[in-house]
């Protein structure tokens, strides 16, 4: 097992903040890592470092002589004009066949692959920089915030791509479901200190607040015993006769006063707007069309959402979920049909083309007093301020120098201090830290208004979301399904489009003469037929978790069904409880038999 990369003694300062104090960290060839830590800890400053574009103040960082980044740039590295397959092969020097191969991992082909690159979504020109970092033949990938407006389809392949990536990786991410499904380790950046946690990310969070809570513990019980010792000490140390051990307390009570204790870092805590919970309809649209005056994005939209539902925008991106929210708020004209919302509804939005709507010339603090309700005070205020990541002098900051991301941190912050009993969310944990996207999702869930929203993090739309509308097809409808239910049937859409892409390839032989492809060889029949096992693996082990899920559901149903029938007087309702736990048996008998089937223990 090489060490890739070795970061020793690594000292970093920015201003007056310390972002890296006596870090050690290494990066092995064969394992991918999550780095996480709060906005503004140093985690770019630090993948900067490690490619060599900025430099320690002191330490060192040291580089195996066969490592070969692929780091996934943000920027537009694309020419006027260029095609996504044009850009593949200047950038990696590879024939078209090559690039089309590997492009075709990311569903890049037709006018995806041969149209202009420039004219693709973010998520699409994503998929390009990512196919072009596998033809480099990179042993170790650093990602940045990868799946920052990645739709869900996207983020999935991402995911397998990542799976079936071999080498090392280093991916910075706020998405915990991302997170999970990809990196085997966990690296957090905290006070300057690199932490390197052998697990996941969930196995990481419940480590580190165990952690916390021990040192808690400590820290109280440290707190106790130096009180007591200062206790004794001032007693007993006018008298003669205890004057000794009155010494030998205070030597006691100095060494106490030298062991660091860590204590825990600000805990983010916001709060939901203050609103009266309502009943009823609160937005109903028939046959609705939406769009531009040149171009109908989707149609025939008849939906309807309840007061206190939390309704999440699906889809893939480019179908339409921001022209709906855009429509819904009246930032766009209706193109046709109807929308109502219920008597009494305030509405608050919180989407990108707000941003612009702030006044320059207040600060943030100003900003947040003006926008907030009355009877919010300005501790309150500063609270929340602190919350959404402005601290101490940043509040005086003006907002014509806030950058995007801090504009829209001061429109969240803004948007929940107010008294709108409807929120309608457009990608609210984009430029938030993990812990500061919990926090929201807990005041989400406190919120008693209703919550209209979309977002690529699936462990947020897990949290959040109690009813799903998927936005597909020129058309918007209210899915039949929770959010699990619509990512269980997006999985099986991408597993069956790689199925049908490792069949074509098994069947499409050598390649054409004059291409300068080689022929099929047994390395590639290998490599597909892996492929196809892995796939196969992994639809297993979704069928063993999903069967492991119903099993627990049913087992809670037919013990529940015994106590009922052991209480009940009513001959009938006694007979068709019997028949009910009968056919609930024999379910979860098939279950228990399939699972048996796939266990592979």
């Amino acid at each position: 097992m090489a060490v890739l990369i070795q970061i020793r003694d690594a000292f970093k300062r920015f201003g007056d903040q310390i972002l890296l104090d006596a870090a050690d960290a290494a990066l092995v060839d064969d394992v991918k890592v999550g780095f996480v830590g709060r906005n503004g800890a140093g985690k770019s400053t630090l993948l900067r470092i490690l490619l060599g574009e900025e430099e320690l103040d002191r330490g060192e960082v040291i580089h195996h002589p066969s490592l070969r980044v692929g780091y996934l740039r943000q920027h537009d590295p694309f020419q006027p004009g260029e095609s996504a397959l044009d850009f593949l092969m200047r950038d990696s020097g590879m024939p078209d066949w090559k690039c089309g191969e590997v492009a075709g991992q990311f569903e890049l082909k037709g006018a995806y692959l041969e149209g202009p690159v420039k004219a693709l979504s973010g998520g699409w020109q994503t998929r390009v920089k990512l196919a072009a970092l596998l033809l480099h033949d990179p042993n170790l990938l650093m990602l940045d915030e990868p799946t920052n407006f990645l739709d869900l389809r996207t983020q999935i392949l991402l995911e397998h791509f990542l799976r079936d990536f071999n080498k090392a990786a280093l991916i910075v991410s706020h998405d915990r479901a991302f997170l999970k499904e990809t990196c085997s380790h966990t690296l957090e950046l905290s006070r300057g200190k690199l932490t390197m946690f052998n697990g996941r990310i969930d196995a990481f969070w419940d480590y580190r607040e165990e952690r916390r809570e021990h040192d808690r513990r400590v820290n109280a019980t440290v707190a106790s015993k130096q009180k007591q010792l200062q206790r004794f000490i001032e007693k007993n140390r006018a008298n003669a006769s205890t004057a000794s051990q009155a010494k030998s307390k205070a030597k006691q009570l100095e060494r106490l006063q030298t062991t660091e204790i860590e204590v825990d870092e600000p805990t983010v805590q916001i709060r939901p707007p203050r609103v009266q919970p309502r009943q009823g309809t609160a937005l109903r649209c028939n046959e609705m069309a939406i769009g531009y005056p040149d171009h109908r994005v989707a149609e025939a939209i008849t939906l309807e959402i309840e007061h206190g539902q939390r309704a999440a925008i699906v889809g893939d991106n480019g179908q339409g979920k921001t022209t709906l929210l855009r429509t819904l708020v009246g930032s766009l004209p209706l193109l046709d049909g109807t929308l109502r919302w219920g008597y009494g509804c305030q509405i608050g939005t919180y989407a990108q083309h707000v941003y612009s709507s702030l006044d320059e010339r207040m600060t943030v603090l100003e900003t947040l007093e003006q926008t907030s309700d009355r009877e919010v005070t300005r501790q309150e205020v500063l609270a929340m301020a602190g919350a959404l990541l402005f601290r101490d002098e940043h509040v005086q900051k003006k907002v014509k120098v806030l950058s995007g991301g801090e504009r829209a941190r001061l429109c969240m912050a803004a948007l929940l201090l107010g008294t709108d009993n409807i929120l309608v969310l457009d990608e609210p944990g984009n430029h938030l830290d993990v812990e500061t996207v919990e926090a929201l999702a807990d005041a989400l869930l406190m919120y008693k208004g209703t919550v209209i929203f979309t977002s690529h993090d699936r462990h947020f739309m897990r949290r959040v979301a109690t009813s799903v509308i998927e936005v597909r097809d020129g058309s918007a409808k209210n899915y039949f399904g929770n959010y699990e239910t619509y990512l269980q049937a997006v999985e099986q859409e991408v597993d069956e489009g790689e199925r049908q892409r490792n069949l074509a390839a098994g069947k499409s032989g050598a390649k054409p003469s004059g291409s300068g492809a080689p022929g099929g060889s047994p390395a590639k029949d290998n490599a597909a037929n892996h492929r196809a096992v892995q796939q196969d693996q992994r639809r297993a082990d979704k069928e063993l978790k999903n069967l492991e899920k119903r099993i627990a559901k049913l087992d809670q149903q037919k013990r529940e069904l015994d106590q009922k029938l052991l209480s009940e007087t009513d001959p009938k309702e006694a007979v068709r409880l019997h028949d009910e736990l009968t056919g609930i048996a024999s379910e979860l008998a098939e279950a228990e038999e399939r699972w048996l089937e796939l266990n592979p223990f």
